[in-house]
């Protein structure tokens, strides 16, 4: 005896697009191949008339009444609709949060290099997020490190705008800068731009090329460390030298 196959209900099959004899209703509006509207038909004349022209029928709008079918080839319909999702997923905006931590005594030559990281990030289109941590009695001159935040949103502002004001997160002062729509949308051409170059040049082997403006190279500067942040700035410094 046969087992009957039981519903699942959890199914997440996405929408169906019917073809052919797949299409039930007894009268649709067709479209010709060339893009000439036919006007309503009976559904067996539509299919007719899409068998003598040696493509399929397939419906393109069933809300509309009657449903609108369209006279075309299924499997070049098929391979189109995957290329425009795949174009449409690799035009997606994906922004990474960058972290930059710092200490209430951090020293200038120090927060002059995470500036530089930090200008970096957001002009390749990536959020910053500036952690300020204190430790001991440091907790009670937050004033300290909002003047070190103002200090770097002061230099930022061509490209950054606040996300996040400064607020406290236990013992941690947390900020975070977004690069403004004009930055946005320069570094996403910039990376839509080199996308096209590498496969251009070299199409069976295309490879994501980093994200920074050409002529970015690695500053020395950015290896030194603050003496209290140990392992902290080491995290961050190797984050910085990866994105150089």
């Amino acid at each position: 005896m046969a087992m009957r196959r039981r519903f699942n209900r959890n199914d997440s099959r996405g929408p169906q697009i019917r073809v052919n004899n797949r299409i039930r209703v007894p009268e649709v509006r067709v479209v010709a191949d060339d893009g000439s509207m036919l006007g309503i038909l009976p559904t067996q004349e539509a299919l007719k008339r899409a068998r003598e022209a040696g493509l399929d029928l397939v419906e393109v709008n069933p809300k509309s009444s009657p449903p609108v079918c369209k006279i075309l080839d299924f499997g070049k319909f098929k391979y189109e609709e995957k290329k425009r999702q795949r174009e449409a997923k690799r035009k997606q905006t994906v922004v990474e949060i960058k972290e930059i931590k710092l200490r209430p005594k951090t020293d200038d030559h120090d927060l002059n290099v995470k500036l530089r990281n930090s200008r970096r990030f957001i002009e390749t289109g990536n959020k910053v997020k500036f952690t300020v941590r204190f430790r001991g009695r440091e907790i009670t001159h937050p004033e300290r490190a909002r003047m070190q935040l103002d200090w770097l949103l002061e230099r930022l502002e061509d490209i950054a705008q606040i996300e996040q004001r400064p607020t406290m997160e236990g013992r941690t002062m947390v900020l975070i800068a977004a690069p403004k729509p004009a930055v946005l949308q320069k570094a996403q051409a910039l990376k839509a731009q080199r996308e096209k170059e590498n496969t251009r040049s070299n199409p069976s082997n295309s490879k994501p090329r980093n994200d920074e403006p050409e002529g970015l190279e690695h500053d020395p500067d950015d290896d030194i460390d603050d003496d209290d942040d140990d392992d902290e700035d080491e995290q961050e410094t190797a984050e910085a030298n990866a994105e150089a």
